[in-house]
């Protein structure tokens, strides 16, 4: 059975790039285009990790990993907070607010893969 992941991201290249590292891994990508949609998605379906980004419409990042984290079925998910910013300047309080790592973006396949087999090991070779 695949992993689920939920991409949050507003940047159609961006989402790409990663639903397309992806592809051939046992992962099922499903995208939010912002931080309202992520919350709306969190909420009918449950989702094995979380992928958000930090600038989006309509919700930020900060603001849904707090959200999320209230939820009770993502009390202990994972959610990976992605930025273009320099992640030392967001990693304190993106940590705060429950994100279990920040990284920087753009990611590369090495980094992705490395971080999802780090928290679903048997899932990645």
């Amino acid at each position: 059975m695949a992993l689920q992941i939920l991409l949050v991201e507003d940047n159609d290249r961006t989402a790409q790039q990663i639903t397309e590292i992806l592809a051939d891994t046992p992962f099922q990508v499903t995208r939010a285009k912002d931080g309202l949609g992520g919350l709306t998605d969190a909420k009918k379906s449950t989702y094995d990790i979380v992928l958000l980004d930090h600038k989006m419409p309509l919700m930020d990042g900060l603001s849904l990993l707090r959200n999320l984290r209230e939820l009770d079925a993502y009390g202990q998910t994972p959610l990976l907070f992605m930025t273009t910013e320099d992640p030392r300047q967001v990693a304190e309080k993106a940590s705060r607010l429950g994100a279990t790592r920040v990284l920087a973006k753009p990611l590369s396949r090495e980094t992705l893969l490395e971080e999802l087999k780090r928290l679903a090991p048997r899932y990645v070779a």
